[in-house]
């Protein structure tokens, strides 16, 4: 197995040293329970897709078999897939809920409405946005259970969401995303509230949706410095190699380079900077979700996962034991290194509100081979893909005015990307070469 980097980050590891009963007893630390029992298709909502018909919102429910505890934490999972497919019964979301349901948490795996058309970067965008609403559901649902009838015994106060992929990438906006306006960068104003803002329609109104840490899976944030001090804890894990959702910064290219997003690596660094509760696995040299058909893999990122719970449930005499021992190259205690240099969001300044206004125009667009680009922003660096997300040409160190030769490019569609030197503006578009 290729060598795994583990960092783990807090304010210096600030735990309760006086264990709650649960830990010294073995519960979330271990297997205590010998099996789960299953409640499938529970309905927790309904919204409307982007076809502008209804869907249905379902979860599947897993509990410790036998369990009499009445005050339970909750981890909500979410499923990966591009925004595109994927199922609550999917491997990764399914481990998870088994072994930590096996743990005496209980947990819920969700679907969510899916569907990107036209595929291009708003409706990329409008898509995460209806995940987060939905997730934000499924709190809300458990929130309201516990005032009529308690029937799934939550302790609401410990809800934790997580997923992988695209499932992280909502989990991320929902523990991190807490201002409309942030959006405005993305969508207008008046298209965000026809969706029904940042909570949604998608059921359980009047309940609140906060949660109380995030467990991102190969995931990013559209923003890192939409995290901010004080924020819930974060577990993230993430592939050095990954091409799927980028391990630093870049586009998110599910075939096409639809958003370009902060990866694990900049939240990390972000939460560090902030002295945000973090921890941190690497997974050095490895790509996306590598712990799906890998079950070493599979049986580290549960011990991180677990000792991430562990700590959030006030433990910390566990952490140091791991149920599936890892090689001898990881390392299971801190490596505290800070290098983040992190930019405050200016929510609703005239900052942020102008940057939301800048574009670029090429032309002419259908094109005969030969393109001008002018901007309303300065950009050092432009990008080109085909129709199916491979890059065909980067270049960098370039100023404004810049007229592009494609005569040698086939016709058909292609992505054009200009990013801004400060690395946090990134405008996409959409062009036709017919030569």
């Amino acid at each position: 197995m290729k060598k795994l980097l583990l960092s783990f980050f807090t304010a210096f590891f600030i735990l309760n040293v006086n264990a709650q009963s649960p830990c010294t007893d073995g519960r979330y630390a271990s297997d205590v329970f010998s099996d789960f029992t299953l409640t499938s298709d529970i309905e927790f909502g309904q919204n409307s897709t982007w076809t502008g018909g209804q869907y249905t919102l379902k979860m599947d429910f897993y509990e410790p078999e036998g369990d009499t505890e009445t005050e339970r934490p909750l981890l909500i999972w979410v499923h990966g897939g591009s925004f595109m497919f994927g199922d609550k019964t999917d491997y990764d979301v399914v481990q998870f809920s088994e072994r930590f349901a096996k743990k005496g948490f209980v947990c819920a795996s969700i679907n969510y409405r899916l569907g990107i058309f036209p595929l291009d970067s708003a409706n990329a965008v409008k898509a995460v946005v209806r995940a987060t609403q939905d997730l934000r559901a499924a709190i809300r649902f458990f929130h309201k259970d516990k005032q009529e009838g308690n029937t799934y015994k939550i302790d609401t106060s410990k809800i934790f969401v997580g997923g992988s992929s695209a499932g992280a990438i909502t989990a991320l906006h929902v523990g991190y995303l807490d201002d409309a306006c942030e959006v405005e960068d993305y969508l207008n104003e008046s298209t965000i509230q026809s969706m029904g803002g940042l909570e949604g329609t998608s059921g359980n109104p009047g309940y609140p949706s906060n949660v109380h840490g995030v467990i991102n899976g190969c995931g990013a944030l559209a923003r890192y410095s939409w995290m901010e001090a004080g924020d819930v804890p974060l577990c993230s894990f993430h592939g050095t190699e990954d091409a799927v959702v980028t391990y630093n910064r870049g586009v998110v290219n599910p075939g096409i380079p639809l958003m370009y997003l902060d990866g694990s690596r900049m939240l990390h660094e972000r939460a560090c900077a902030l002295g945000v509760e973090e921890y941190f696995y690497t997974y050095e040299g490895e790509g996306h979700v590598p712990y799906v058909g890998d079950a070493g893999i599979m049986n580290l990122t549960v011990d991180f996962i677990r000792d991430f719970l562990v700590i959030q449930m006030g433990c910390n005499e566990t952490a140091l034991q791991p149920e599936n021992e890892p090689s001898e190259e990881a390392n299971l205690y801190a490596i505290n290194y800070c290098d983040g240099n992190p930019v405050d969001e200016i929510c609703g300044a005239a900052q942020l509100n102008s940057q939301s206004q800048k574009q670029f125009r090429i032309y002419p667009n259908p094109s005969n081979g030969f393109i001008s680009i002018d901007a309303d922003f300065e950009y050092d660096k432009i990008r080109i893909f085909n129709i199916q997300g491979k890059e065909l040409m980067t270049r960098e160190g370039i100023t404004n005015g810049l007229n592009l030769d494609l005569s040698k490019f086939e016709n058909g569609s292609y992505i054009i990307q200009l990013e801004a030197k400060n690395g946090i503006l990134s405008k996409t578009t959409r062009f036709e070469l017919i030569q």
